[in-house]
């Protein structure tokens, strides 16, 4: 069984936390550096999309069992837009909290005044995808990378799409409440559903973007685990696996070394520690760690390949997470 985790924002911060079964994986394994990119690039290149654009919001619906049919679609997620002294900045819907009922009226809303324009569909809370005929010009962005950084927003259409919004009674029902209100959308992810192929028997993955790439590459798919644990008592013994642990890249982890601390300790516990045992015991062929970088990430991105016999050599010693940035 060859198992293959792909974990963005490993190295993102200096956690100053010893991490035994990851560092042993890390130092003993083979490294390969890699081009560094965001988790969606990554899942581009890993899926064979080449040179069709990734459609965040046709993956996102195959995900949840809706079928995109050939139109484009594009992810409209909700967002909270921060005017600062000269700029804007972007709270994404993971930073908020957002009922289903206030999801659906504000779709409800946009629906009736962009029929004809747009269609907004709710996917979750937190995840919309619209029908458009245009492609806007924020749409090869992520929410997730995007988390508090600086946005320039002028098209005509989001302009009015955002007075839409500001003035609707849900978003004035939680400014009362002192809740960030949910004041733009931020679209990016369009075109149609792509051809995709894996390479994996099944890919594990909260994640619905890979989600939806392996319904259309036709391997399995299932919701991650709570812990590797839990599904090797019921994995094959043999195939080759893909789990998304995404943890480290939510916002709270990303702007906060505490929480960032708090999902690495987790992740450790749940996964890497698991899968090392799995590996010395011979239920695990090879376990393949890719770190695809993160928002602050540049340079190169890395692979670590570690196979059974690889945890014999004692001279490379492991090393914290912070030597690897």
């Amino acid at each position: 069984m060859h198992c293959e985790l792909v974990v963005p924002g490993l190295f993102s911060a200096k956690a100053e936390i010893r991490l035994p079964a990851l560092e042993l994986l890390l130092a003993r394994g083979r490294r390969h550096g890699e081009q560094a990119q965001h988790l969606e690039a990554w899942l581009h290149d890993a899926f064979g999309l080449e040179e069709q654009p990734m459609a965040a919001g046709a993956l996102t619906l195959l995900a949840a069992n809706v079928d995109p049919g050939d139109a484009s679609w594009v992810r409209a997620d909700p967002v909270h837009l921060r005017l600062m002294r000269d700029h804007l900045v972007i709270m994404p819907a993971e930073a908020l909290t957002i009922t289903g009922e206030e999801a659906a009226a504000l779709c409800a809303a946009l629906n009736g005044h962009f029929a004809g324009t747009m269609q907004v569909r709710v996917v979750d809370p937190r995840r919309w995808c619209a029908r458009v005929d245009k492609v806007f010009s924020s749409s090869d962005h992520s929410s997730l990378e995007d988390a508090g950084r600086e946005v320039t927003l002028g098209d005509p259409l989001l302009n009015e799409i955002q007075m839409l919004l500001h003035a609707h009674p849900v978003n004035e029902a939680r400014e009362a409440r002192g809740e960030p209100p949910v004041n733009s959308l931020w679209l990016w992810g369009a075109g149609p559903a792509p051809k995709a192929r894996s390479r994996w028997n099944t890919v594990l993955a909260d994640e619905p973007i890979a989600t939806g790439l392996a319904r259309l590459a036709k391997a399995g798919y299932r919701p991650l685990p709570a812990s590797a644990g839990a599904w090797l008592e019921r994995a094959p013994e043999d195939g080759r696996y893909l789990m998304v642990l995404d943890a480290l890249r939510a916002p709270a982890a990303l702007d906060d070394i505490a929480s960032y601390k708090e999902n690495l300790n987790a992740l450790e516990a749940a996964w890497f520690a698991p899968l090392l045992d799995a590996l010395r015991a011979g239920r695990i062929g090879m376990i393949t760690v890719h770190v695809p970088g993160g928002k602050d990430t540049g340079g190169e991105a890395s692979s670590f390949e570690t196979v059974r016999g690889d945890l014999r050599r004692f001279w490379r010693r492991a090393k914290a997470l912070e030597s690897y940035a």
